[in-house]
C-alpha cells in the first residue's frame, strides 16, 4: 500500500469530558459526575480510527506550542500516523473542546479552536508532496474553510479521491462540492447544504440528489442508529445499522468516516465499506471518549460478540 494512502487534513483538540445525568438547559448549574480529558478534533478522530483499521494515515493539522499539543504529537506516534506534517503554532493555543454527555449518551460540545484555526494554504503547500502521492484525502469543516477549498482544488488537479465530512454544518459553495468525490453529512448537516429535511429515506434520498447535481460523485448521509442512507451515482440504498448500548456518541461519525476510507482504500464498494463503517460506528458509541472509543481491526473482525 501507498505509505500515504490516506491524508487526513483536519483538527486536533484536547476535549475535556464532564459526564451528567442529563444536559443542561441555558443559564442553568448542574452537578455532574465523572471528569477526564481526552485527545479528540474531528480530524484528529478521524485520523486515529482510520490507523487503528489497519489504513496508512498522514496528517496534517497544527497544534500551539504547549503540553496539549505535544501529548498530540506523541499519541498520533504511538497509534503508527505520520506526523512529519503536524505543524505548530507559535502564539495560538491548541484547540480545546468541553464536552457534556448525559445519561443516555447524547453530548453537547463546545471548540475553542485556537491553532486549528491557523491551519493556512501556506501550511497545505510545506504538505504538498503528501497530499499528491495520496490516494484518499479526507477532511471535515473544523479548519478555514479556505484551507479546505485549497486542498480540495489540489486534489481534484491530480485526480485523488477526496471524501468531505462537512461537519460541523455549513453551506459550500458549488465550486467546493464539485471537487468532492464523496461527502458524508450526517441529517442535519444534510439539511443545512441542502434546506430539507432529512427524517426518512425518502427525504434522505431527495437531499442527496441534490448534492449529487452539485457534482459529488457518492452522498452518505448517516442517520445513527438507523445506519445510512448511499446515493452512489443514480443507485441508492440504506445501509442498516446495529442496535447496541450507548454510553457516548461524541466521536461516532469520525470512526465512520475513518472507517469508510480505510475500506474504500481496501476497494471495497460504496455498499461494503458504509456497512464496514457502521460496524466501527456502533461498536465506538458503546465506549466514553473520542479517539479512545475507536476499535481495532481485530475488534470488527469479532463484531457480532461485541454486540451481543
Amino acid at each position: 500500500m501507498n505509505p500515504a494512502s490516506i491524508v487526513v487534513v483536519g483538527s486536533t483538540n484536547t476535549d475535556m469530558v464532564i459526564k451528567a445525568q442529563r444536559l443542561p438547559q441555558p443559564g442553568e448549574t448542574i452537578l455532574g459526575g465523572t471528569f477526564f480529558m481526552s485527545a479528540g478534533g474531528k480530524g484528529a478522530n478521524q485520523a486515529v480510527a482510520a490507523a487503528r483499521l489497519g489504513g496508512s494515515v498522514v496528517f496534517i493539522a497544527k497544534t500551539g506550542y504547549d503540553i496539549f499539543g505535544k501529548h498530540s504529537a506523541d499519541l498520533f506516534e504511538k497509534e503508527g500516523i505520520d506526523t512529519s506534517c503536524l505543524m505548530r503554532d507559535t502564539y495560538q493555543p491548541s484547540g480545546v473542546a468541553l464536552i457534556t454527555v448525559d445519561d443516555k449518551g447524547e453530548n453537547c460540545i463546545v471548540v475553542a479552536p485556537g491553532a486549528n484555526a491557523t491551519l493556512s494554504c501556506a501550511d497545505i503547500d510545506e504538505a504538498r508532496e503528501k497530499i499528491e502521492k495520496a490516494s484518499f484525502v479526507l477532511m471535515q469543516l473544523e479548519i478555514p474553510l479556505e484551507t479546505v477549498e485549497y486542498v480540495a482544488d489540489i486534489a481534484a488537479s491530480k485526480k485523488i479521491k477526496c471524501v468531505l465530512n462537512p461537519a460541523p454544518g455549513a453551506k459550500l459553495s458549488d465550486n467546493l462540492l464539485k471537487k468532492i468525490s464523496i461527502i458524508t453529512p450526517n441529517q442535519k448537516e444534510a439539511e443545512v447544504l441542502t434546506g430539507i429535511k432529512v427524517a426518512d429515506e425518502t427525504s434522505a434520498k431527495n437531499a442527496a440528489l441534490l448534492m449529487h447535481d452539485k457534482g459529488v460523485d457518492t452522498v452518505i448521509i448517516t442517520m445513527g442508529a438507523s445506519g445510512a442512507f448511499v446515493l452512489n451515482g443514480h443507485d441508492s440504498h440504506i445501509v442498516r445499522g446495529h442496535k447496541v448500548k450507548v454510553v457516548d456518541t461524541t466521536a461516532a461519525g469520525d470512526v465512520f468516516n475513518g472507517a469508510l476510507v480505510v475500506a474504500l482504500s481496501e476497494e471495497m464498494d460504496a455498499k461494503e465499506a458504509v456497512a464496514f463503517a457502521c460496524k466501527a460506528a456502533a461498536i465506538s458509541v458503546t465506549r466514553l471518549g473520542a479517539q479512545a472509543s475507536a476499535p481495532h481491526r481485530r475488534e470488527l473482525d469479532r463484531f457480532e460478540s461485541i454486540i451481543a
